[in-house]
């Protein structure tokens, strides 16, 4: 089942969307401090977070930073403020949506599902990528699955490299051999099939709806990611 982050110090206003999120299919957690939010991220790993922006702790502008430097987690802002200033600075800053209190739970169901039918994408700087909670640095050659470093083989992880570069590509075997080992590479292209495996179990804790690497029979390799960019 889905899981909803609720981060909302306000236990009346959190009591009610649990209900109604719960009602409407998903499974519900909830945090009233946002550092706690914060660290539970990587265990909850929530497809969407309705987050408060007053909070004690880490306030919401704090905890969308955190959440938008590890994945591309949907995060609906949560606030008695209807400034239009807060609103852009909710939106420019990452969020995926903005509602101010006091607000109807039955809208904030409709706003999730408006949200989560949005394609994803991969969230790209000028170095990095990332797809959901996994996030890859080029240029310093590490890779971060919801927030904790892979230990990879070179090898490994130049493939898993290669593969981000050119996400929902196909390549054969022979291809890979040839842009990750080398042209002079004279050993067996099951190292492609090896490696994919190694890597495949490295991903494990990703989901297949943010990322994965699949095998397309008689063809090769692809990571596969749910993005329109």
């Amino acid at each position: 089942m889905k899981t909803i982050m609720i981060v909302e110090d306000e236990p009346a206003i959190s009591r009610v969307l649990s209900a109604y999120i719960k009602k409407a299919g998903y499974d519900c957690v909830v945090f009233s401090r946002g550092d706690e939010a914060v660290d539970q991220l990587g265990t909850v790993q929530p497809v969407l977070i309705l987050l408060d922006v007053m909070l004690p702790g880490m306030d919401g502008w704090e905890v969308l930073r955190e959440v938008r430097s590890r994945n591309a987690c949907p995060v609906i802002m949560l606030t008695a403020r209807g400034d239009i200033g807060d609103r852009l600075a909710g939106l420019n800053s990452g969020a995926d949506d903005y509602m101010t209190k006091p607000f109807e739970p039955e809208e904030v169901v409709a706003r999730i599902h408006a949200v989560l039918r949005r394609p994803s994408h991969a969230l790209i700087a000028e170095d990095q990528k990332h797809y959901g909670s996994l996030r890859i640095h080029f240029k310093s050659r590490t890779v971060y699955l919801n927030g904790v470093s892979l230990s990879l083989t070179p090898k490994d992880l130049a493939v898993l490299l290669f593969l981000a570069e050119h996400p929902n590509q196909i390549f054969s075997r022979e291809q890979l051999i040839e842009r990750v080992w080398g042209i002079d590479y004279e050993g067996s292209d099951r190292a492609v099939d090896h490696a994919i495996k190694r890597l495949r179990q490295a991903l494990l804790h990703m989901s297949p709806e943010e990322g994965e690497i699949r095998t397309l029979r008689g063809t090769g390799y692809q990571f596969y990611a749910n993005q329109t960019t």
